[in-house]
């Protein structure tokens, strides 16, 4: 499994640690992952990802996980992320159907 936001594409960084006599050390900055299940409200159904706490408070900023997809850019989403974007369109692409009177 490897250390990538699923919505925003944030990974793993690979920089220094620099002490007072300017000695450099190599370190990794790990993006801070969650584990979480969202609600689909087009779909009517919850989906696991793996997030970052920065996504996390994204996706809460938009208005909710499938406005979030609407909005990002394929590039940036993981596989599963990506099929569930393009089922979310399709399904807000439908035209609602007549209710029966």
């Amino acid at each position: 499994m490897s250390r990538r936001c699923e919505l925003t594409g944030k990974a793993v960084q690979v920089g220094h640690l620099v002490s007072h006599s300017n000695r450099k050390t190599k370190c990794r900055f790990l993006p801070n992952l969650c584990n979480v299940t969202l609600q689909s409200d087009t779909l009517n159904r919850r989906v696991r990802l793996r997030v970052t706490a920065h996504a996390l408070r994204s996706v809460e900023h938009r208005g909710g996980l499938d406005a979030f997809l609407v909005k990002a850019r394929e590039i940036e989403l993981s596989q599963t992320a990506r099929l569930l974007k393009r089922e979310i369109e399709k399904k807000i692409a439908e035209p609602a159907t007549p209710a029966a009177a």
